[in-house]
C-alpha cells in the first residue's frame, strides 16, 4: 500500500505504565536501585509493568471507516489516544496524514464560567481551526447543536444533554480528513443521535476517514467497512465487521475459565487466509438493474458470500416455499455453553414443513430446542433476524414483556421454542440468531447463543416496487399531470 493511500499507520506501537503499590514505592523507585547498581547488587524493582498496548500494528487507508471493539481495559483508548497524539507510546510510533479532530472526551475543554458561543471558539481553536474559519462555520455549529439561546448562556447552566451536544457539534463540523471518536455516539436524544449519524455519513460519502471506538455492535456493522478486537492490549483480529463483532460476542460472553481458550480460538482465525471479497448482487437489486443498490440509489459495497448456496429454481418455482440443503450459514458462531444448549434451529411452515425459501407476507414458524444441562430460574428466549452485512432488522424476546411467564427449568430439561413471524422482508438473505438468558447459581447471563444459527431467502418477485431489506409492502400510483408528458 503506497503512502498516499494510507490515512494512519500503526507500526509496533506499545504503552507500558509503571504500577506501584504504595506511594513510597514511588520514591524508593528512583533511588534504591540506582545505590543497588553503584555497590554491585541487582537493582530492585518496587512496581509492576503493566502494559496497556503491546505491539500493535495495522494501516487505515484514506475513506475508510474503522470501529475498534473490546472489552473494558483492552486497550481501545489509550490506542486512539496515541493515534491523536495526546499520549505517547512507549515504543513505536504512529504516522497521520491529513487533518485530524478527535472526540476522545466530549466537552473536557469546556470552561463552564465562558458561554457556549466562547467556548466553540477556544474548542475549534483547540481542533486547529483559526478565528476567521470559525466564523463561516459557528452557524451551522449552533444550528446542529440546537441549543436555542443558551448557545450566549455560560456552561454551568447547562443540562448534561445540551453540553455534550455542543460538544459533539462543535467538534464534528471541523470538516476532518480523519474523525476519531471514542463512545462519543450516543449522546442527546433519538433526532439528536439520527443528526451525528447522518453527519458521519456525510464525512464517509465526502471521503473522509473515520476511527471509532464503540460497545455498540450494530453501530460497528452499519458504519464500518473494517473492525479491529482489542483484547488485554493485543490486537486480535481485524477484519470484516460480520466476522470481527461476532468474535467480540463469544468473548464479551465467555466465563473466566473459558476466555484464555476463546481468545487462542479468535488468534488462530486471525492467522488463516481470509478470500478475497467478491462483488454479489446485494439483496435487494432492483429489477432490471445490472448494479447493486441501496434503499437510496447509492452503489452497494461489495461483500464475502456467507453460504454455499445451490442454484436457484426456475422463477415459477420461487413463488413456492421450499428447503434449499446448500443454504447453510459459514458465519454460525456458538458461545460458551452454560447451563443450557441451543439445537436444531429451523424455519417451519404453519404445517410444520421445514423450509429455508420462503414467501413474501406468508406467516412461518422460527423454532429451536433447548437442551438445559443444569437448573435455572427465570429463563427467557430470544431471536434475532439480520442482513448479510450483520444489521439487525427485527426479533423477539420474552425477557421484557409481562405477557410471558418465566420458566424454571431442571437439568435434563428440554424446551422447544416457536416464534410466528410474517415475512415482511425483500427478496434475498436473512440471518437469524437465537439465545437463552436465566440465572444458575443466581448468576444471570446467556445460557447459550447461536450468531447465524439458520439463514433463509425470500423468494424474488419482480412484481414489487420495494428497495431495502423490509417490504413495506408499498403501492405506487402514478398520474399524468402534463400533456407533454405519459406513462409507458
Amino acid at each position: 500500500m503506497s503512502s498516499d493511500e494510507v490515512a494512519i499507520r500503526v507500526r509496533d506501537v506499545s504503552k507500558h505504565y509503571l504500577m506501584f503499590a504504595r506511594p513510597e514505592d514511588r520514591l524508593k523507585q528512583m533511588i534504591v536501585p540506582r545505590l543497588q547498581r553503584m555497590i554491585g547488587r541487582p537493582p530492585r524493582r518496587y512496581f509492576k509493568d503493566f502494559a496497556a498496548l503491546g505491539g500493535v500494528s495495522f494501516e487505515i487507508r484514506r475513506g475508510e471507516t474503522v470501529g475498534i471493539i473490546g472489552r473494558n481495559g483492552s486497550g481501545k483508548s489509550t490506542l486512539l489516544q496515541i493515534v491523536c497524539g495526546t499520549l505517547r507510546p512507549s515504543t513505536g510510533g504512529v504516522e497521520v496524514q491529513g487533518r485530524i479532530a478527535a472526540l476522545l472526551e466530549l466537552g473536557s475543554g469546556f470552561n463552564p464560567e465562558f458561554t457556549g458561543r466562547e467556548n466553540v471558539y477556544i474548542n475549534a481553536a483547540i481542533l486547529g481551526l483559526s478565528r476567521e474559519e470559525t466564523d463561516a462555520r459557528f452557524e451551522e455549529i449552533a444550528r446542529f447543536a440546537d441549543i436555542g439561546d443558551f448557545i450566549e448562556q455560560p456552561v454551568k447552566t447547562y443540562s448534561s444533554g445540551m453540553y455534550v451536544r455542543l460538544a459533539f457539534a462543535t467538534a464534528i463540523n471541523v470538516d476532518p480528513d480523519i474523525l476519531v471518536i471514542d463512545e462519543a455516539l450516543a449522546v442527546g436524544d433519538e433526532a439528536f443521535q439520527r443528526k451525528c449519524y447522518a453527519r458521519l455519513e456525510d464525512i464517509q460519502d465526502k471521503g473522509g476517514t473515520i476511527l471509532f471506538v464503540s460497545h455498540g455492535m450494530q453501530s460497528v456493522v452499519q458504519l464500518c467497512s473494517r473492525a479491529l478486537l482489542f483484547d488485554g492490549g493485543e490486537l486480535l483480529l481485524d477484519g470484516r465487521p460480520k466476522l470481527v463483532t461476532s468474535q467480540y460476542q463469544r468473548l464479551v460472553n465467555a466465563s473466566a475459565e473459558a476466555a484464555a481458550a476463546i481468545r487462542q480460538s479468535i488468534r488462530d482465525i486471525a492467522a488463516t487466509p481470509m478470500p478475497e471479497p467478491e462483488a454479489v448482487p446485494a439483496p435487494w437489486l432492483t429489477a432490471g438493474s445490472d448494479d447493486p443498490v441501496d434503499a437510496f440509489g447509492a452503489p452497494e459495497p461489495d461483500n464475502i458470500p456467507e453460504m454455499a448456496a445451490s442454484p436457484p429454481p426456475s422463477h415459477a418455482a420461487e413463488r413456492a416455499d421450499y428447503f434449499d440443503p446448500g443454504l447453510v450459514p459459514q458465519s454460525t458462531v456458538y458461545l460458551e455453553e452454560r447451563g443450557a444448549r441451543i439445537r436444531d434451529v429451523r424455519i417451519l411452515t404453519l404445517k410444520g414443513e421445514r423450509v429455508n425459501v420462503l414467501t413474501r407476507w406468508r406467516r412461518y414458524v422460527y423454532a429451536y430446542d433447548v437442551e438445559f444441562t443444569e437448573d435455572a430460574e427465570n429463563v427467557a428466549f430470544a431471536m434475532y433476524f439480520k442482513t448479510v452485512n450483520g444489521q439487525g432488522l427485527a426479533g423477539a424476546t420474552t425477557r421484557h414483556s409481562r405477557i410471558f411467564q418465566r420458566v424454571n427449568a431442571r437439568a435434563g430439561t428440554v424446551v422447544t421454542v416457536q416464534v410466528q413471524f410474517i415475512c415482511c422482508f425483500s427478496a434475498g438473505m436473512i440471518f437469524c440468531n437465537c439465545g437463552v438468558l436465566g440465572n444458575i447459581k443466581e448468576e444471570s447471563a446467556f445460557l447459550h447463543r447461536i450468531i447465524d444459527g439458520i439463514a433463509f431467502r425470500v423468494a424474488s418477485d419482480p412484481d414489487v416496487a420495494t428497495i431495502g431489506p423490509a417490504d413495506f409492502d408499498p403501492i405506487v400510483d402514478i398520474k399524468t399531470a402534463s400533456v407533454h408528458a405519459e406513462v409507458v
